[in-house]
């Protein structure tokens, strides 16, 4: 990499920061296109959250992506929010050309989902109702899936999240339920979201959520976890026929849309997902 006096910064905060793939994705597709920009980690302390932003602006740093834990906290340091960044209540992509707040988690899942069908009127269970089933959950209903059934140990939270849904206008059928009835709900599935950590490395052999006893070959089954591959739900899925969509693919469009927003061009998404699946050792 060339860095020169006129090179731009992008980056990444959050607390820890070393084991993000972010670098090397971003940076393979700053060289493929001959920009003269830069994609660096900084670790950020959360009592430094506020001079980390204010030391970006002056610094002319031209953009951020936002992980644990100043996703919902760097809100309040933003002059801007996009709609949905709004809605979700946690950003995690920073434009520093206007201090605009977004959120592309819940995008970069719909794009992985959408490479192998469509969300449009579909019928979604989400599994978990944290940040990131939050993102997803208000992005399903912006790209028009029929109904949405969050399914959560805490059935209260699932109850709180799918209320907020709910009131976003977006989508008129959200509900909710505990995850124990996830096996006699699934057969009137099309999309299964799972946005638990079961099966993250190192509990690879977490039992799943689901197994393929109670799968339908049409079911589309994406795992928000990318690292295993091929989680031991997605092992399921594919015992069953259904159609697994890899968690690897919403870290590759997530970022996708982040250079969009920072640069204004489209990402070169072949290259960057070379670059993941290198620095993964696949």
């Amino acid at each position: 990499m060339n860095i020169k006096g006129s090179t731009n910064i992008v980056g990444l905060i959050g607390h820890p920061v070393e084991h993000s793939f972010s670098p090397p994705m971003h940076n393979a597709a700053f060289q493929s296109l001959g920009m003269d920009y830069a994609y660096v980690a900084f670790d950020v302390n959360p009592n430094d959250l506020s001079s980390a932003i204010e030391g970006a602006r002056s610094l002319n740093i031209k953009g951020f992506n936002v992980t644990i834990p100043h996703k919902i906290e760097v809100m309040q340091y933003l002059d801007e929010l996009d709609e949905v960044a709004e809605l979700i209540g946690a950003v995690n992509t920073i434009d520093f050309k206007n201090l605009k707040g977004y959120n592309t988690d819940g995008i970069g899942a719909i794009k992985a989902i959408e490479e192998v069908t469509k969300v449009k009127d579909r019928d979604v269970i989400v599994a978990g109702a944290g940040g990131a089933s939050r993102a997803i959950s208000f992005y399903l209903a912006r790209f028009g899936a029929s109904s949405i059934t969050i399914l959560n140990r805490n059935v209260e939270r699932a109850q709180s999240l799918a209320g907020d849904v709910l009131a976003s206008d977006l989508i008129g059928d959200v509900n909710a339920d505990s995850i124990s009835e996830i096996d006699n709900l699934l057969g009137d599935a099309d999309i299964l979201v799972d946005t638990t950590p079961l099966g993250m490395d190192p509990h690879i052999d977490d039992e799943p959520i689901a197994t393929a006893d109670n799968m339908h070959e049409d079911l589309v089954v994406f795992d928000a976890v990318y690292n295993p591959n091929e989680t031991v739900l997605l092992k399921e899925a594919i015992k069953a026929g259904a159609k697994p969509v890899y968690g690897i693919k919403m870290l590759l469009y997530q970022g996708a849309e982040s250079f969009r927003i920072w640069t204004g061009r489209d990402a070169p998404i072949d290259v960057m997902e070379k670059a993941l699946n290198e620095y993964l050792g696949r």
